[in-house]
């Protein structure tokens, strides 16, 4: 997920191996003619982050968890990514191109030319560190990480915090508006009304 400007791309999360951050970088570079100069990382799942080994010209912005699990935390990565199906052998060679080079953040600016994206903490959710990007424009769009998926009903682990969740969604909700596009960090883009059905779900599951 990116948005570009003619200062470069701002790419949200990375995938899951090296094959994919390519992938991805190929898009970008057909899409936009520039490179991914800034990436967000949305939080410290495997699928989300270990693609970001192949963008060594970008600057990560990340929250504290995310920068320790990408530093110590790589065993884990490497069992969860194994355990959802990833190849061994490529994710080994993910993990030996991580690199330590990260900005870590619970919320900031980055500014891409003349256009100013937030990134926001806006509570626990999916993880207790979950970050929001919320670009500016004619309509406001907001990547979501995993506090909203589209293609399925939220995931849930050990690392959620379900109570919270919702209240979390209130406050990425007052940050997008009410015409705003959502980018879940799984499926397609979503709207409010979306999201609020969402929200209802995760209350019952809380109760």
């Amino acid at each position: 997920m990116n948005f570009d400007w003619d200062t470069g791309v701002l790419l949200v999360d990375a995938g899951t191996t090296l094959a994919e951050a390519r992938a991805i970088d190929a898009d970008v570079h057909a899409l936009t003619g520039q490179p991914v100069s800034q990436i967000v990382l949305t939080h410290h799942h495997f699928d989300h982050v270990l693609g970001s080994a192949h963008f060594t010209g970008a600057r990560i912005h990340c929250a504290p968890k995310v920068a320790e699990t990408l530093a110590t935390g790589r065993a884990d990565l490497r069992a969860d990514a194994i355990g959802y199906g990833a190849d061994p052998e490529e994710i080994d060679r993910t993990i030996r191109a991580l690199r330590p080079s990260i900005h870590e953040t619970h919320g900031t600016t980055v500014h891409l030319g003349c256009r100013a994206v937030t990134v926001i903490h806006p509570g626990p959710g999916h993880t207790n560190h979950d970050l929001i990007v919320v670009v500016p424009g004619r309509r406001t769009v907001v990547f979501c990480g995993d506090l909203v998926e589209e293609s399925g009903d939220p995931a849930i682990d050990a690392h959620s915090d379900v109570a919270a969740w919702p209240a979390t969604l209130d406050v990425m909700l007052a940050a997008a508006g009410p015409d705003a596009l959502l980018v879940p960090g799984h499926g397609a883009v979503v709207d409010v009304d979306f999201v609020r059905l969402q929200q209802q779900w995760l209350r019952a599951k809380a109760q």
